[in-house]
C-alpha cells in the first residue's frame, strides 16, 4: 500500500506541476499578446507596465515590448532593452534590423546585420528590403547577390527597389532570373512598363501571367488611363472578372484626366460603392468645368468625408468666383468642428482677399500661427496678399518686416501691394530695397514697379523702368508689361502716345491692352481712338460686354443717344449681357451685398435710404455738386440726381456707417471701377462724419480721410 500510495501522489503531482507550467505558458502568451495590442494602439507605458509587472519574461515577451518600442518611434529604449536582454534568438535580432529600418536608422540596421551570430533569410532580406526603402538600390543590389539563400520574397524586394530607380531592363532581367514568380513580382512588373509608358511590353506580361489578381487588373488599366488610352482601359476594365472600389475609381480617373466628364459622370453614377477618393476627383472636375450644382451634389450625398473633399469643395468654388459659397463652407467646417487643411486654409485666405473679409482672414492668421505655419514665405506672401486686398497696410507691412530673408515672391506682393493703393513711390522704394539686398526682380516685379508708376502718375520714372528693365535686370518686357505702360500713358492723357506705342509692340495686343486703352479714352473722352479700340476688342472678344458698354457710356457721356441706341441694339442682336455694378461690406462676419438701382433687396434699406438722405443735405452743404455726366440713360435732370443715390457704392458706404462703430475704418469693395461722383460723394461723406472709408475698386484702393483720397484724384 505504501509503494501504490506512493506512485498514485508522484502521479499526482505531476499532473499538478503539468497544469501549473500549462497555465503559466498560457499566462505569459496572454500577455505578451497584451503589449502587442497596446503597441500596435500606441499605448506604449501601458504595455511596458504589463512587461515589468510579469513574473516571468520568455524571449517572445522581450521581443515584443522592443518591437512595441519601435513601433511607437522610441528606438533608442528598445535599443537599451535589447542590450539587456538575457537571451536573444534570431527572431530577436531580425526585430532590431526591422525596427532600426522603421524609424529610418539605416546604418544602425547594418550595424546589427553585421553583429549577428547567425542569421537567415528573413535577416538578410529585412536588410536588403531595408536599403530599398531608403532609396539606397546599389547598397541593395551588393547585399541581395551575396545572400546565401533567397526565397520569393527576396527576390520580389529586390525587383521593387530596380523598378522604383526606373531600371526597366535590370528589372526584367532579374524577372526573368527568378526561380519562381508569384504574382506580386508579375503585377509589380507591370507596373514598373506603365510607369514607364512602356504599355505594349506590359500588356504582353499581362497576357503572359499564369493567375492573375484584382490588383494586377488594376495595374494594368490604371496604366491605360494614365496615358490616356481610356478607351482601351474600359475594354480591359468590362471583362474583369471582379472589381473593387480600386478598379472603379481608377477608370474613373483615366475618364477625368482625359476630360471626358460625361463617360466619368456615368460610370460614377453606375459604381456600387462610392470611395471617398472618387467622389473628391469629381467634386473637382464638376467645380472646374463650371458644374457648381453637381459639385455640391457629391458633396452633400458623401457619407464620409476627408481633408480632401472640404478642400475640393472650398477650392472649386473660390476658383470659379464662388467667394460667398466658399465663405459659408468655411463657416459650416467651423459649426461641425472639422479642422481646416493647409490647402483649405489658403483657399479661405484667397477668397478672404477677394470679398476683403478681414475678420475671417485675421481668424485664418491665427490658425497659422497657432500651427506655426504662419514662418513660411509661401505662407506669409499670401498672408500679406490677403492685409493688402482687405485695405490694411499696416498689418501687411509688419508681416513683410519680420522676415529678414524674403524670396521675390514676398517682395513682389508688398511692391504690388503699396502700387495698388496708389502709394507709388512706396511701391518703388521697396523695390530699389529688393534689389540692394541682392534678390533679382522678375516679370511680375516690373507689373507691380510700372503699375504704381502709373497709379501715381510717374509718367517718366515709368519710361525709365521701361527701357531699363531689360538692359540692367535682364527681364524681358512682356504683353503685361505693355498694358501696364499703354495704361500709364493713357491715364496721363497721352492717349495718341499710348496707340503709338501699341503699334510698334513686337507681338500682337491682347484685350487686356485694348482695354486699357479705351479706359484712357473714357477718362479723357477721345471718342476716334475709343471707337478703334473697341473694334479691336469686339473682334478680339467678341461676346465680352465690356467695350461695348464703356464705349455706349461714352457717346452717352457726350449725349449722343443716337449712337447709344444703334450700339445697345448690336448689344441685344448678339445677346451680350452687362455685368450689373454690385458692392459689398463686411459687417460683424457677415458680407451684404448691394446692386445699383432702387430696389429693396436689402432688409434695412429703409433705413440705409433715410440716412443717405441726411448725407445728401450735408455733403450739399459741403459743396458737393452731383456729376450728372455718369448717369448713362437719356433722362431728365432730376431722374439722373435721384438715379446717383442709387449707386452700389453709395449703398454699401451708407450701411457702413450705419453698422460700423465709431473709430473703426469703413471698408466697401465695388466689382467695377468706382464712379467719379460716387469718388466725390464718398469723399465729402468721409469729411463730414468724420469717418475713414476705404473703397477697392475693380482698379485699386481709394482712402478717404478728411475730405482727401490717397489717390490724389488720379485715377
Amino acid at each position: 500500500m505504501r509503494i501504490g500510495s506512493a506512485t498514485l501522489w508522484c502521479s499526482s503531482m505531476h499532473v499538478i506541476f503539468s497544469t501549473c507550467r500549462l497555465y503559466c505558458t498560457g499566462a505569459s502568451i496572454s500577455l505578451n499578446s497584451l503589449i502587442s495590442r497596446y503597441s500596435r494602439t500606441g499605448q506604449i507605458e501601458n504595455a511596458r507596465r504589463v512587461f515589468d509587472q510579469m513574473h516571468e519574461r520568455s524571449i517572445a515577451s522581450w521581443n515584443a515590448i522592443i518591437s512595441g518600442y519601435y513601433q511607437n518611434n522610441q528606438p533608442y529604449e528598445a535599443q537599451f532593452l535589447f542590450e539587456r536582454m538575457p537571451e536573444r534568438n534570431t527572431i530577436s535580432w531580425n526585430g532590431m534590423i526591422s525596427g532600426y529600418v522603421r524609424n529610418g536608422m539605416i546604418n544602425e540596421a547594418r550595424k546589427i546585420f553585421d553583429m549577428m551570430p547567425e542569421r537567415n533569410v528573413i535577416s538578410w532580406t529585412a536588410m536588403v528590403r531595408g536599403y530599398v526603402q531608403h532609396g539606397m538600390i546599389v547598397e541593395a543590389e551588393s547585399l541581395f547577390w551575396k545572400m546565401p539563400e533567397k526565397n520569393e520574397v527576396s527576390w520580389t524586394v529586390m525587383l521593387g527597389g530596380l523598378l522604383q530607380e526606373g531600371r526597366l531592363e535590370d528589372a526584367r532581367r532579374l524577372f526573368e532570373t527568378m526561380p519562381i514568380k508569384d504574382v506580386v513580382a508579375w503585377t509589380n512588373m507591370i507596373g514598373g512598363y506603365c510607369e514607364q509608358g512602356c504599355l505594349a511590353e506590359a500588356r504582353q506580361l499581362f497576357d503572359e501571367m499564369p493567375k492573375r489578381n484584382i490588383i494586377t487588373w488594376t495595374t494594368m488599366i490604371s496604366g491605360y488611363a494614365r496615358y490616356q488610352q481610356v478607351d482601351i482601359a474600359r475594354k480591359l476594365f468590362e471583362v474583369m472578372p471582379e472589381k473593387n472600389e480600386v478598379s472603379w475609381t481608377a477608370m474613373l480617373m483615366g475618364y477625368t484626366h482625359c476630360g471626358r466628364i460625361e463617360e466619368a459622370s456615368e460610370l460614377f453614377d453606375a459604381m456600387p460603392l462610392k470611395p471617398v477618393v472618387a467622389c473628391n476627383e469629381m467634386i473637382m472636375v464638376f467645380g472646374r468645368s463650371g458644374q457648381m450644382a453637381k459639385a455640391r451634389q457629391v458633396f452633400e450625398q458623401m457619407k464620409e468625408r476627408d481633408d480632401g473633399t472640404w478642400s475640393a469643395i472650398i477650392k472649386v468654388y473660390e476658383r470659379k468666383g464662388f467667394e460667398l459659397e466658399a465663405l459659408d463652407m468655411f463657416m459650416r467646417m467651423q459649426r461641425e468642428g472639422v479642422g481646416l487643411s493647409f490647402p483649405s486654409l489658403i483657399s479661405i485666405l484667397s477668397v478672404c482677399a477677394s470679398l476683403a473679409s478681414l475678420d475671417y482672414g485675421r481668424e485664418i492668421h491665427a490658425q497659422l500661427v497657432k500651427s506655426q505655419r504662419d514662418r513660411d514665405l509661401y505662407v506669409a506672401s499670401v498672408l500679406i496678399t490677403m492685409y493688402v486686398k482687405c485695405g490694411d497696410l499696416v498689418k501687411a507691412n509688419l508681416l513683410f518686416k519680420m522676415f529678414n530673408l524674403k524670396d521675390v515672391v514676398m517682395w513682389n506682393s508688398m511692391i504690388t501691394g503699396y502700387a495698388q493703393h496708389g502709394l507709388g513711390q512706396e511701391a518703388l522704394n521697396v523695390f530699389h530695397e529688393m534689389c540692394s539686398s541682392g534678390v533679382s526682380p522678375d516679370n511680375v516685379t516690373f507689373v507691380g514697379v510700372l503699375s504704381a508708376c502709373g497709379y501715381s502718375g510717374k509718367v517718366k520714372k515709368g519710361l525709365e523702368y521701361f527701357e531699363t528693365m531689360k538692359n540692367k535686370y535682364q527681364v524681358e518686357p512682356g504683353i503685361e508689361h505693355y498694358a501696364c505702360m499703354v495704361d500709364l500713358l493713357g491715364r496721363a492723357g497721352k492717349v495718341n502716345d499710348a496707340m503709338k506705342l501699341i503699334e510698334s509692340m513686337p507681338m500682337e495686343a491682347d484685350a487686356i491692352i485694348w482695354g486699357a486703352l479705351l479706359g484712357a479714352c473714357r477718362i479723357h473722352m477721345d471718342i476716334d481712338v475709343a471707337e478703334v479700340a473697341a473694334q479691336k476688342l469686339t473682334e478680339l472678344e467678341p461676346k465680352n460686354s465690356g467695350p461695348y458698354i464703356l464705349l455706349s457710356n461714352l457717346y452717352a457721356s457726350r449725349g449722343r443717344w443716337d449712337h447709344v441706341d444703334i450700339l445697345r441694339g448690336k448689344i441685344r442682336a448678339i445677346n451680350v449681357s452687362k455685368s450689373p455694378g454690385c458692392s459689398w461690406i463686411e459687417v460683424e462676419k457677415k458680407v451684404h451685398m448691394f446692386t445699383g438701382g432702387d430696389s429693396n433687396t436689402h432688409p434695412e434699406q429703409h433705413s440705409i435710404m433715410k440716412l443717405l438722405e441726411k448725407l445728401s443735405g450735408l455733403i450739399m452743404e459741403a459743396g458737393y455738386c452731383p456729376d450728372r455726366s455718369f448717369v448713362l440713360r437719356d433722362v431728365d435732370e432730376e431722374e439722373k440726381t435721384h438715379s446717383l443715390v442709387y449707386h452700389s457704392e453709395k449703398l454699401a458706404v451708407a450701411y457702413g456707417l450705419l453698422k460700423v462703430p465709431q473709430g473703426m475704418q469703413i471698408r466697401v469693395m465695388k466689382n467695377l471701377r468706382v464712379c467719379g461722383d460716387c469718388h466725390s460723394a464718398i469723399n465729402l461723406i468721409a469729411k463730414v462724419t468724420g469717418r475713414e472709408i476705404i473703397l477697392r475698386d475693380a482698379n485699386r484702393f481709394h482712402h478717404f480721410k478728411d475730405g482727401y483720397c490717397s489717390c490724389k484724384d488720379y485715377w
